[in-house]
């Protein structure tokens, strides 16, 4: 979804698409191999812990690689802060961040001091808890016209998906903070430690941080209930993206292209707009680049 709507938001066809496609079966691929990074600090063989650290490291390559076309992507483009955009840019931020605070717990050497602490906590949150959940409400955002044939109110949908990220990172930030500093999780109170005590003004925060980031859920339940009785009927396309969905394709469609023809000099010509269906059929048939260069005129069977 994040390197669809990234697509999609910047009007551009998306940057290295088959490369990312295959990045993310790597990562699937690695995924099931690198489990043994929780158990670092159980007494494993060493040998069995550097084995397991190496497949470690090895899954961040690929998830570099989507990374970096999701930047390429957005690089010069004409980005529309859209909410779905927020959101999966949002999903981007906090992933990343998570990403590169799980390269310390990756490494045997960092993850001894530190996988007892709340940068775990931190990391973990950051990754499965905050990207999922900014990148479900941005499927959310981007498919509720279509679903439900009414429009969200853009500035409260902006307005929850900007607060959640920024509490977000300020829940787990400050977690990842005092993990660093060494308070241990799992503990009922870390402040009968008085190398930890210090920290109680920084944790008071992370809780304020917490319980501000479940209120803000509610600019999203009022936003619903508000669209759900009074709001305006959506658009057919509000997006105005060329997928089978937003689109008039008909019972039976025929798929001409892939779902990111966006901004193509040819189609603007013929048709006045940056965007065309999956299925439509253009009036004049966009003519395709040859490979190479035709020869010269007079050497055909030449030699």
């Amino acid at each position: 979804m994040v390197g669809d709507f990234v697509a999609y938001f910047s009007r551009k066809p998306a940057h290295g698409y088959r490369l990312t496609a295959g990045a993310m079966g790597a990562v699937t691929a690695l995924s099931g191999a690198v489990y043994a990074h929780h158990l670092f600090t159980s007494g494993m063989a060493p040998v069995l812990g550097r084995t397991f650290m190496v497949l470690t490291l090895l899954i961040s390559l690929p998830a570099e690689v989507m990374f970096l076309n999701w930047l390429m992507t957005l690089w010069k483009g004409s980005v529309r802060l859209t909410s779905p955009m927020l959101a999966a840019l949002a999903t981007m931020i906090v992933f990343g961040l998570g990403g590169i605070t799980g390269l310390a717990l990756g490494a045997v050497a960092t993850d001894v001091p530190l996988h007892g602490t709340m940068w775990v906590v931190g990391h973990f949150h950051l990754t499965m808890g905050a990207a999922s959940f900014l990148a479900v409400f941005a499927g959310l955002y981007f498919w509720f016209p279509r679903m439900y044939g009414r429009s969200l109110h853009e500035g409260l949908a902006k307005a929850h998906v900007l607060s959640s990220a920024v509490l977000f990172i300020a829940v787990f930030g400050g977690q990842l903070v005092a993990g660093y500093a060494g308070q241990l999780r799992r503990l009922y109170d870390p402040y009968q430690y008085t190398f930890l005590a210090h920290l109680l003004t920084l944790n008071r925060w992370t809780s304020w941080a917490a319980f501000l980031l479940g209120a803000a859920q509610l600019l999203f339940v009022v936003n619903l209930v508000r669209t759900l009785g009074w709001g305006r009927a959506a658009e057919p396309n509000p997006w105005r993206v060329g997928t089978l969905e937003w689109t008039d394709a008909g019972p039976n469609p025929v798929v001409l292209r892939g779902p990111h023809e966006l901004s193509q000099p040819e189609i603007q010509q013929q048709l006045g707009r940056d965007w065309v269906g999956q299925a439509e059929v253009l009036p004049v048939a966009v003519p395709v680049k040859a490979d190479t260069e035709p020869e010269a005129p007079g050497v055909e069977g030449a030699g």
